[in-house]
């Protein structure tokens, strides 16, 4: 099992998981917040075509997630999963593609992948981020979360690797420009996660099998590589692991779990 990212911020998201099992390959996008050229440049970079994809697996209806959803799969017949909530959001862009409902606590199965969605605080009509796995090696993603929660604990204990939203700094966010009602809506329980914050959940997770850990989400604005870090350090509390930061450009190249 391997994932990648093709950019990882504001102006759009989407991450790849790969599975492989004997002679087949399954290969699912998580999000796809860019246009479809945008999203084969990047690809391509990857050594990747849309025809390559098994699915689509959404988040939530934020533009940055879900901006090149339907298009893409419209295109290239790529089926879609999501929640009942996301779909009555997005109802008017899903004519001709084949869509497939989820929930909390559901099993995902997507050829050789399995992906259990997990519910989150965030200001969307029904969020879900996601738990996948091979049956060998297990992915955590949580973006797009205002507030840590015993559920969301629970969900992400024992991954192998975890992508989490670093989204902002406190104090760069209250000294910033961004009008008052964004900086609430930011830093709110049901908006975005703090370094701080992110560095909590961290701390309560269950780490014994964590090797590979992702910050993600920057605000450009608001967030500097460095202080993220920081506070991923600080929330793996001495536990060893591999850190490194997902960007908005380049997202990062495949991290195969199965060396780590």
């Amino acid at each position: 099992m391997k994932f990648s990212s093709l950019g990882s911020g504001s102006d759009g998201n989407a991450l790849l998981i790969c599975a492989e099992s004997g002679i087949t390959r399954t290969t699912v996008m998580l999000d796809c917040g860019f246009g479809v050229r945008e999203v084969e440049r990047r690809l391509l970079r990857l050594g990747m075509t849309p025809s390559d994809l098994s699915g689509i697996v959404v988040t939530h209806e934020h533009q940055d997630h879900v901006g090149g959803v339907f298009t893409l799969a419209r295109r290239h017949r790529i089926p879609v999963w999501l929640s009942f909530g996301t779909y009555q959001a997005v109802i008017h862009k899903c004519d001709g593609v084949k869509l497939h409902f989820c929930r909390d606590g559901d099993n995902l199965i997507i050829g050789d992948l399995s992906l259990a969605p997990y519910t989150v605080p965030h200001d969307a009509r029904e969020p879900l981020q996601y738990v996948a796995t091979d049956g060998n090696s297990t992915l955590g993603v949580l973006t797009d979360a205002g507030q840590s929660t015993p559920h969301l604990v629970q969900a992400l204990g024992g991954c192998n690797a975890l992508l989490i939203e670093c989204n902002h700094d406190r104090v760069m966010l209250a000294n910033s420009k961004y009008p008052y009602s964004l900086k609430k809506r930011i830093s709110g329980g049901y908006g975005h996660l703090s370094n701080e914050t992110a560095s909590g959940i961290l701390r309560q997770i269950d780490k014994s099998r964590l090797k590979r850990l992702i910050g993600g989400h920057l605000s450009l604005q608001n967030n500097t590589t460095e202080l993220a870090l920081i506070a991923l350090m600080q929330g793996l509390d001495g536990h060893q692991a591999d850190v490194i930061m997902a960007c908005q450009q380049e997202g990062f190249d495949w991290i195969d779990l199965s060396l780590a």
